[in-house]
This record gives C-alpha cells, sequence and structure tokens, in this order.
C-alpha cells in the first residue's frame, strides 16, 4: 500500500485489511474473545529462546508490557486505531499471490483484493481452516511453494514462468457433506474464474415466506418476532471458519425459513446477502444470518453467515443506537463460500440476535421483528453459478517439508475441545474450551495449555463472562519456568470489566507477577 521502491510482489496467505471486521478482536464489528487473546497476551511477557534469561532488564519491559486485549477492548468501533496503518486496496500497484481458505475467518480479502487492487493478482482459495495448502487438517492437500517459486521467479528475477496466463482465481467448490468436524476431505472440483465476481453469475432472491419457506414469489406484509436468547449459537462455531457439527440446536432458537426440495442441483459461488427490515424493543441489537444446507434426513451442513451490530447499520465508525420499533433495513453480507447443493436437498437460511459465544451478547432483554412481505421484503440472495465451471489447471500433490530431526511438536490449541452446559432452572448456560500443545527443542521442552469458560444468562444478558488460563511450562536444563496468565472479562449493562494477571514461576517459586483491572465503559457493543 506505501509503494516502497524495491518491493516488487508479494504473497498473501490468510490476510486482512479490515482489521476491525474481519479480525479475531472484533468479528463482524463484534466483540470477540477467543484463544488467542490467551496465548499472545501471556506470550509478550515471554523472553527468547534458548537461554529464556531472568534478567530484569530483558524481562521487566516484556513482562510489564500492559496485555493486547485490554488495548483492543477499549477500541469498540472501527477508526483511528484500526485503520491508521491501512490504506485503500485499490493503491496496491505490485504483483499480489492470495491464498485462502473457505473454512477461514480471514477469506473475504481475496474477493476484495481481485475487485480493488490494481496490480497483477492471482488467488487460490481452498476449502482449508487457516493454515498452509500443503498440510491442512483437511483437505484435498496441493502444493502452493513451486506456486510460489514460479511467481517470484517471474516478479522478482524476470523470468517468463507463464504466471501472466494463469488463472485469475483457483478456487474450489464444495458440494454437499454431511455436518462432521472431523471430515477429512471436503468433496468438490476445483475451477477457475478469470474475473471476480464470475461473469456467469447470476443473483437470485428467495424471499422470507409467512410460513416459514423461501421462494421466489412476493407474498403480503407480516411480521415475525423472535425473543432474544443470548446464549444460543456454539454449535455454529467459534468464528467464522472451521467444520461444524449439526447446528440444529442454535436453529431451535432462530426464524427458519427453508426451500422446497430442490428439483435439481444449485451451485453458488460469492457472498450471499440476507436483506433483512427489522425492529427492535431495545436500543442495541445484533443480528446473525446463517445459509445451510438441510438433506432429506433432516441432517443441516452450515454453510457460512455473518453478523451486523445493529448501531452500524450506518457506520462502523459512528454507531448509533437503534430507536425501538422503528423498522430498519439490513444488509448482512455472508462471507464467502462456494457450494453444490444437492437435488432434493433444502436450502436454509436462520436469523438470530445472539451466536455466542462468538460473539458477546448484547445487554438488553427484547424481542426483535422481521418484517416479511413486498418486493423490499426481508430475502436471501444467492451468487447462483452453474454447477460446472471452466476447469482449473492440476496442482502438484503436497510434498512434506524438510523437518529438523531436533524438534518436534504435538498438538495445536485451535480448534480444541469443548463442552456445553445448560442450567435450565435459572436459564444459564456455560461452554467450556480447551487446547493443548507440546514441543521438544534441543535445549528443553515446552508444553502449552489453554482453558476458557464462557458465561451467559439468559434472564440477564447484561451479566455474561469471559475467564481464561494458560499455562506454559519450560523444561529446561536444570530448571523449570511456568509462565501463567489468567483472563476475566464481566459485563454488566454499562461496563466491560477487565482484569488480567500474568505470572511467571521458576521452580515452582513465584518470581514475578503482574495485575492489570479496569472497567470500560461498553461503546455500543
Amino acid at each position: 500500500m506505501r509503494h516502497p521502491p524495491v518491493l516488487t510482489g508479494i504473497l498473501l496467505v490468510h490476510a486482512t485489511a479490515e482489521l476491525f471486521h474481519d479480525d479475531v478482536h472484533y468479528i463482524d464489528g463484534i466483540a470477540h474473545i477467543d484463544e488467542f487473546e490467551l496465548n499472545m497476551d501471556m506470550a509478550e511477557g515471554w523472553t527468547g529462546a534458548p537461554d529464556y534469561t531472568l534478567d530484569e532488564k530483558v524481562l521487566g519491559p516484556r513482562f510489564d508490557t500492559p496485555p493486547w486485549s485490554l488495548l483492543y477492548l477499549k477500541h469498540q468501533r472501527d477508526g483511528p486505531f484500526w485503520r491508521e496503518r491501512v490504506r485503500p486496496l485499490s493503491e496496491i500497484t505490485i504483483p499480489s499471490f492470495l491464498i485462502g481458505g473457505l473454512q477461514d475467518g480471514y477469506r473475504d480479502n481475496v474477493p476484495d483484493m481481485l475487485m480493488q487492487a490494481k496490480g497483477q493478482v492471482r488467488a487460490i482459495v481452498g476449502p482449508w481452516n487457516h493454515t498452509f495448502p500443503h498440510d491442512a487438517d483437511f483437505g484435498p492437500q496441493i502444493e502452493w511453494r513451486n506456486q510460489a517459486v514460479r511467481w517470484f521467479d517471474h516478479w522478482l528475477k524476470g523470468r517468463d514462468t507463464g504466471v501472466e496466463q494463469d488463472p485469475r482465481l483457483v478456487i474450489y467448490v464444495q458440494h454437499w457433506h454431511p455436518p462432521d468436524p472431523n471430515q477429512k476431505e471436503v468433496p468438490g472440483e476445483w475451477r477457475r474464474e478469470d474475473m471476480w465476481p464470475p461473469k456467469d453469475t447470476k443473483p437470485s432472491a428467495l424471499f422470507l415466506q409467512p410460513n416459514h419457506t423461501l421462494s421466489d414469489s412476493i407474498v403480503k406484509r407480516e411480521t415475525h418476532k423472535l425473543k432474544y436468547v443470548p446464549s444460543i449459537g456454539v454449535e455454529a462455531g467459534f468464528w467464522w471458519g472451521e467444520l461444524l457439527s449439526d447446528p440444529r440446536p442454535v436453529d431451535a432458537f432462530c426464524l427458519v425459513y427453508d426451500s422446497a426440495p430442490l428439483q435439481e442441483e444449485v451451485a453458488i459461488l460469492g457472498r450471499p446477502h440476507a436483506l433483512l427490515r427489522v425492529s427492535a424493543t431495545a436500543p442495541l441489537a445484533d443480528w446473525f444470518a446463517r445459509l445451510s444446507d438441510v438433506a432429506p434426513d433432516g441432517s443441516v451442513t452450515q454453510i457460512t453467515g455473518a453478523g451486523i451490530n445493529g448501531a452500524q447499520r450506518e457506520s462502523m465508525t459512528e454507531p448509533r443506537d437503534l430507536e425501538p420499533g422503528k423498522v430498519y433495513p439490513l444488509d448482512i453480507q455472508m462471507h464467502l463460500t462456494s457450494w453444490v447443493f444437492p437435488k432434493g436437498h433444502r436450502i436454509r437460511v436462520a436469523i438470530s440476535n445472539a451466536l455466542w459465544p462468538m460473539m458477546l451478547p448484547t445487554p438488553y432483554a427484547m424481542t426483535t421483528s422481521l418484517e416479511l412481505g413486498g418486493n423490499e421484503g426481508s430475502r436471501l440472495v444467492l451468487p447462483i453459478v452453474p454447477v460446472h465451471g471452466q476447469t482449473a489447471p492440476p496442482f502438484s500433490p503436497a510434498q512434506p517439508s524438510d523437518e529438523r530431526t531436533d524438534i518436534k511438536n504435538e498438538g495445536f490449541p485451535f480448534p480444541g475441545e469443548w463442552t456445553m452446559e445448560r442450567d435450565e432452572i435459572r436459564h444459564k448456560a456455560t461452554v467450556h474450551w480447551k487446547g493443548k500443545d507440546t514441543y521438544e527443542f534441543p535445549w528443553g521442552n515446552e508444553e502449552d495449555y489453554e482453558y476458557l469458560t464462557y458465561q451467559a444468562d439468559d434472564v440477564h444478558p447484561e451479566t455474561c463472562s469471559v475467564g481464561g488460563e494458560a499455562e506454559s511450562i519450560f523444561k529446561l536444563n536444570g530448571r523449570t519456568l511456568i509462565w501463567r496468565g489468567h483472563l476475566l472479562v464481566t459485563t454488566d449493562q454499562k461496563n466491560f470489566y477487565y482484569k488480567y494477571t500474568r505470572e511467571l514461576l521458576k521452580d515452582s517459586q513465584l518470581v514475578k507477577s503482574k495485575t492489570w483491572e479496569e472497567a470500560i465503559p461498553r461503546d455500543h457493543q
């Protein structure tokens, strides 16, 4: 963006320039806390391998650095804090090679760059989460590094490697699969697109009907109401990525609309829109739209979705309260996806006001309304494309990476494991999440553990909490160092109450401890 004279090409893997909307601190402009906060807030207090010195000149400035999660929580709207390092994508004029994943929270940067960047852009988007394509947790895995070498040989060394004749975009079109977080291979096919949006895209509107169906017919006006249940959402994921279990437990507390069984296959490629007309009985509400595939046996596979903070309906930099009872138009642009709905399946859109614990709940008990009917009635707009597109050039099979034999790693914190508990008598819910990994290095061993506990109260939505514990144990020659981080964020109607403690222990004895504690006013969150 800043045009450094020696920069002649870049490669971006799972990138974003929308730090307030697409990053992990605020998702869709709504407050979010996950294991990343635990990891980063503790790790900034570490000293470096292999010595892990406790010299105060080195340790002190790092250990005493305020946690980043506290800094982020003080900036609850878009603006200079998030934007001062970012310039418009249209100012990128150098050749850019992008890699994205359809199960990754940062995937929207790819279509944004394809439409806005002025330089040569080439992109590959597979079905992956936040990982490299050659070692993705679920496939198909592909080799991308040979493509990167071709790219850099051309733009950095002036060799004609043919990259200027490559497709602008090679994207994986996902075919139906049952809901399963342990899926090892996502079925589908690669296709090439030489422009974005694809030239053969046909936006298709499906109107939300009074009988909770979807169809292309316009009906008379009607209002559907929904009681706000703050604690729903965990089955829909911890961010807009990852493979999921069946989201029907979430759908049960949503306004749900299904198409008739499809008479033929239907393919989509792009960013679906939920165009809604809504109102709320409270001054602050969020809305979420999720797109799913309903199989003939009733199982539901979530495809994509997105949310919008109602206060940010006109501006993410200048949020404004809702006027209770007033109807507002919302355009919820869902995150990039591809999908082929099989014949006999149904298309589902589910609308809710909570998606917890991905998003922290808004603090008011309320009922929201969804307006149906008429030409401007609530509707789903799908980017329909032909079921089969232009075949993409084949990728090489993924190759193993060279690995040091004296370093070993097992596990990875995310997506981790989670359980859900409901206290039906007291109308409270708790989600427990945990993740871990271990390393063996020439200088010792490292073990990392992370735990999160989310709590929500359906009667008192203002009183949610997120508590987290992180611990990294370094077993070194002749000593054991343990860094710990303790995070607690609680809320009431007006404030976030933040507390974070960082600790360092040597051979079980406390060496250093520091706590940050602060009340932070809620700013339309």
